[in-house]
């Protein structure tokens, strides 16, 4: 299992203590550190929509010009932002090996990542 996000992200941090409260081994990926190749950022998009990757409840997104905002209407430029900017990729992004697990909600965690 690897955990995908950025280690001072509430939510990530909510999620890797669950994980370790749970015993569930899992790697980190730190967006920050090791970027994010624009492959993953496909695979990703076509499990769960490019829609859903994009935070645009967040801080990076809220901090972008309005002009650019407007630019991320498909796949291609989510995915060329989400590129530039990590830290507007939703987090954490969870593969368990049979399923991609998008955010932190303890009753998915329960039935999805256990």
């Amino acid at each position: 299992m690897v955990v995908y996000g950025i280690p001072n992200c509430n939510t990530v941090k909510k999620a890797q203590d669950w994980l370790k409260q749970n015993k569930v081994e899992y790697t980190f990926h730190d967006f920050k550190k090791a970027g994010v190749t624009a492959s993953k950022l496909q695979e990703w998009t076509k499990q769960l929509g490019w829609q859903a990757l994009v935070n645009k409840k967040g801080t990076t997104w809220r901090q972008l010009d309005p002009e650019v905002q407007e630019r991320i209407v498909d796949e291609a430029s989510a995915i060329a932002l989400m590129l530039e900017k990590t830290s507007v990729i939703k987090r954490p992004v969870i593969e368990t090996g049979k399923k991609l697990v998008l955010g932190f909600d303890e009753n998915v965690f329960e039935k999805e990542v256990k």
